[in-house]
């Protein structure tokens, strides 16, 4: 059963958090505004802070079908469109000239057909969903090359695609899009002006402690402040790659699975892997780095 979009950024606010989803007001307001102007939205920011993450919970929250088409270096029409199923083509074919078939036209529409056709998330999208209008995540768009890039301005503008064999399809009703990047690369101005924009920072602490107070509910509340506190910290560290919000909800879930109520560096030494992620962070950090940090946590809380 699908959810009307909300009506106003309040709601969009609310919508988000009955998905466990704690957003700040920029992000609502360009989520609310994407959702009731029809446009596509681009989220950009570095891995970890939840972008991904909206995408899946507007679709669980609104009753519809979430559809990923997750991005990499050579990703190509018949990946992300369609493709025909080229196994079972070649199989009807000898089938028919066994059975005596002859016209080669006759074949050739019997093989390309729908049910010879292998749809892709975009088409898949574009086709919608009778429950509803679907949510296309397009994850990573930066992973990609700049002919695809191309490919999906196009797609994002009509919201259209062209079978040669079958003729256009074009959506009629369009799907709720959310694309996301981790900026290894810029996106193409063309692409952007096909978007609304919203860069997601990471949190401050007042924020990531709801985060974590509503992903992770059974963990103590001051181990939570702890986790927070340190990680925070640990972002004001010169890292290769500091860690995301998905890296501290990890880590609460992780200590708690451990039975752990209070940061140590006996506890956070063995676990230094999920909320870093590069071996030379963990070295750098490990030691006389996590003392350093608990250091400044105790005395930043008896000021």
């Amino acid at each position: 059963m699908t959810t009307p979009s909300p009506a106003s950024v309040d709601a969009t606010v609310a919508l988000l958090e009955s998905g466990h989803y704690v957003a700040d007001r920029g992000v609502a307001t360009a989520l609310f505004l994407a959702l009731k102007l029809g446009r596509p939205l681009l989220l950009e920011g570095e891995a970890g802070v939840g972008k991904t993450e909206i995408a899946k919970v507007i679709a669980s929250t609104l009753g519809r079908k979430l559809i990923r088409l997750q991005c990499y270096e050579g990703l190509d029409v018949s990946t992300a469109v369609y493709e025909w199923n080229y196994a079972q083509q070649m199989l009807e074919v000898r089938l028919a000239e066994a059975a005596g078939e002859r016209d080669r036209a006759a074949i050739e529409k019997s093989v390309f057909s729908e049910r010879f056709l292998v749809k892709r998330p975009i088409l898949q999208a574009i086709e919608g969903d009778p429950a509803g209008a679907p949510v296309l995540l397009i994850d990573e768009i930066d992973r990609t090359d700049e002919p695809f890039e191309a490919f999906l301005l196009e797609v994002l503008s009509d919201f259209q695609v062209t079978i040669p064999e079958l003729g256009t399809r074009t959506a009629t009703t369009r799907p709720i899009v959310i694309l996301t990047s981790n900026r290894t690369r810029e996106i193409h101005d063309a692409l952007k002006r096909r978007c609304f924009y919203h860069w997601i920072d990471y949190p401050s602490a007042e924020r990531e402690r709801a985060i974590l107070r509503a992903r992770v509910p059974g963990a103590d509340a001051s181990l939570t402040d702890q986790v927070v506190d340190f990680v925070q910290r640990l972002r004001t560290r010169d890292l290769f790659k500091s860690p995301g919000v998905a890296e501290s909800i990890d880590w609460v879930q992780a200590l708690v699975a451990l039975d752990q109520v209070v940061l140590s560096p006996e506890a956070i030494d063995p676990t230094l892997g999920i909320v870093l992620k590069y071996q030379d962070d963990i070295e750098k950090v490990r030691g006389g780095e996590v003392t350093a940090i608990l250091k400044e946590m105790s005395a930043g809380a008896g000021t």
